[in-house]
């Protein structure tokens, strides 16, 4: 099986690409919302560890914005909890579609938190800045303080384009994009063993 791995800044459009490969995707994001709408045991230990933040269950994305904003270091208390929960639901995914050619992984912290395996065909996706500052503005819930966290916590952009294989240059014209992922899939799939 191969895995291409999504990797670039927040923002750049990492999940509508993923799906663009026409493959199984794992996205740690819809992950990640329904461990916050479903899972009780997250819910007791997040409510542990930041019991003046998080007070009911489901969790609201409100009072984890604001247990982030409030100390510097809830956000990796945060990811100490969540993440490891992400991995298993990934090694599942990964198990459920072992008999696929290929997988997409979108997984936002995958190189720092070292979920990724040293075969993981890694793509970038590369954004103009004002492109992401609009896409950003548009999205609920958005909070400048939060996302300077999160950068905070995450590779330099420099650094993971560096480690990566390939780079899509993401101008959310959906037929360039639908044309830069076949591009890139007819070389993984044509050097298939390489990534095997």
């Amino acid at each position: 099986m191969i895995r291409i791995a999504m990797v670039g800044g927040i923002g750049s459009g990492k999940s509508h690409i993923a799906k663009q490969f026409g493959y199984p995707v794992f996205s740690a994001d819809e992950e990640v919302a329904k461990l916050y709408k479903k899972n009780r045991k997250i819910y007791n230990k997040l409510k542990k560890t930041l019991p003046n933040d998080i007070i009911s269950f489901p969790i609201k994305k409100k009072e984890l914005s604001q247990a982030i904003i409030s100390d510097k270091y809830n956000i990796k208390k945060i990811i100490k909890i969540i993440h490891p929960e992400i991995k298993i639901k990934m090694n599942h995914f990964i198990k459920k579609n072992k008999k696929k050619k290929l997988v997409v992984l979108d997984i936002p912290l995958l190189i720092e938190n070292k979920i990724n395996k040293k075969n993981d065909i890694l793509v970038f996706v590369t954004t103009k800045k004002r492109k992401i500052k609009k896409k950003l503005k548009n999205r609920p819930n958005f909070n400048i303080k939060i996302l300077k966290k999160f950068k905070k916590i995450q590779l330099s952009l420099a650094i993971k384009k560096k480690k990566s294989h390939f780079i899509i240059k993401n101008n959310f014209n959906n037929n360039y994009v639908k044309k830069s992922v076949k591009k890139i899939l007819e070389k993984i799939l044509l050097n298939a063993r390489n990534y095997t």
